[in-house]
């Protein structure tokens, strides 16, 4: 995919090495975006296609919204970056109030990071740092689960349960972590909403606590709903057998709400969703609409009055952050993405849509080849037939989703749909319909 002209190189794809893709396939016949407006993109063949994962679940407010660029924009003019060391900036401030007035409970103290991976290893470091300033310090244990998502830094993938993601760096993950099974279980297949089997699967962090010491483990990390895996919503009474069980051994509860955050689930997050509160709390993706790159962490009031009276005064508490920690321009984003929620209650419209894109999506068990159907909120997932290896299924159907005219999320086999908020019910239709001809179109090709 090059045209050369002596040493002049253009309209090469080779020099940009691609994240999470079949590079040499996609070179071949790339899917070039080249606009986004609202729910739709358009592509360099000026095909238009509908978007039904909300990009990569972090437009739910749509694409290209007027406020989010006009405050960019703004900001850029007055101030564009500033330390986050010792200084600061007075939209980091606003920001956090505004995001702690969505939070449950006394989850009110906010520390930004760049995404949703780096967030996580932020929510790692706070509980081990918590433990230590307690005179806990033998607390260093983390109980994951398997085929969680937690990114793709070294403390993400090690406590996260995704073997592709893991297996090429398995001798450099971290030590003393350990995993949950999975909620996916054979009788709880094309189930709607909460399944009712499969909560006695959170006593595996009692039989956990049991084999190591409880007093040795710092947290257990899990998302709600298993959302880059392909939409694992958990069993009824899961969730609060987990809370149960941390309580009872002192273990910190985090809860990775990257996907789930903001909406999602019909609520501003999945922990008040399923009235389970978390003592750590991951976001990012939608906090800016997915405009500027941004990560957030929420913590208990208790976490950071324990580490800040643990150092003296005038030292520093959290050696912590990065170089785009809070910088002026996201936090711009994020105060205009705060003021789009509150202006078209944008949770609500998720909550009131979700009954009607559920049953929309379930309408396709009919189709021969579709083994599972499942979702919660305004996110679904849908498993296909393995062939021959896993993943080669869901890439071949993505492709002709793609060719219908549909945008979604492919992981594995399992096809990901969940639309931005500001949908109505004929987009669902559309989707439907581009979902039903996409994967129709997959099966008869083979």
């Amino acid at each position: 995919m090059a045209i050369d002209s002596g040493n002049i190189r253009s309209n090469s794809l080779e020099e940009h090495w691609m994240p999470f893709t079949s590079n040499r396939d996609y070179k071949e016949s790339p899917r070039l975006m080249v606009k986004a407006e609202g729910l739709y993109y358009t592509d360099h063949h000026g095909n238009k296609l509908i978007d039904a994962s909300s990009g990569l679940f972090c437009n739910p407010a749509g694409h290209s919204r007027s406020e989010i660029k006009e405050a960019v924009a703004n900001q850029l003019e007055q101030l564009d970056y500033v330390q986050p060391f010792q200084q600061g900036f007075e939209g980091s401030f606003e920001l956090a109030r505004k995001i702690s007035k969505h939070t449950p409970d006394d989850l009110n103290r906010i520390f930004f990071t760049i995404c949703g991976s780096s967030a996580v290893e932020t929510a790692i470091k706070t509980a081990i740092a918590y433990f230590k300033a307690k005179g806990e310090g033998h607390r260093s244990h983390i109980v994951g689960r398997e085929r969680g998502y937690h990114g793709m830094n070294i403390g993400g993938i090690s406590v996260g349960g995704m073997v592709a993601n893991r297996k090429t760096f398995s001798n450099i993950l971290m030590p003393n972590v350990h995993h949950l099974r999975h909620t996916h279980l054979k009788e709880n297949l094309f189930v709607k909403g909460e399944p009712e089997t499969g909560s006695y699967l959170a006593d595996d962090l009692e039989r956990i606590a049991a084999n190591i010491g409880p007093e040795n483990i710092a947290a257990c990390i899990v998302e709600p709903v298993a959302g880059s895996t392909g939409t694992l919503v958990p069993p009824k009474g899961y969730l609060k057998k987990l809370r149960e069980i941390c309580d009872k051994h002192g273990i910190l509860l985090i809860f990775d709400e990257v996907i789930t955050g903001w909406g999602r689930m019909g609520e501003p997050f999945a922990s008040q969703a399923f009235d389970v509160t978390p003592d750590i709390m991951t976001m990012a993706k939608a906090i800016t609409n997915g405009v500027m790159p941004l990560g957030a962490v929420a913590s208990r009031e208790s976490i950071y009055d324990t580490i800040l009276d643990a150092s003296p005064t005038g030292a520093i508490e959290f050696f912590h952050g990065y170089t785009y920690s809070a910088i002026p321009v996201s936090m711009a984003a994020g105060l205009a993405m705060q003021n789009i929620i509150e202006k078209e209650n944008l949770f609500q419209r998720s909550k009131e849509m979700s009954p009607y894109f559920l049953d929309s999506l379930f309408s396709l068990k009919d189709i021969d080849g579709i083994t599972d159907i499942r979702g919660y909120g305004m996110m679904g997932g849908i498993d296909i037939n393995l062939d021959e290896r896993p993943g080669k299924a869901g890439y071949s159907c993505f492709k002709k989703l793609f060719e219908a005219g549909l945008s979604l999320k492919a992981t594995g086999d399992c096809l990901i749909v969940a639309p931005p908020f500001i949908c109505e019910k004929q987009h669902i239709d559309e989707i439907i319909e581009k979902l039903r001809t996409g994967i129709t179109n997959y099966f008869k090709s083979k």
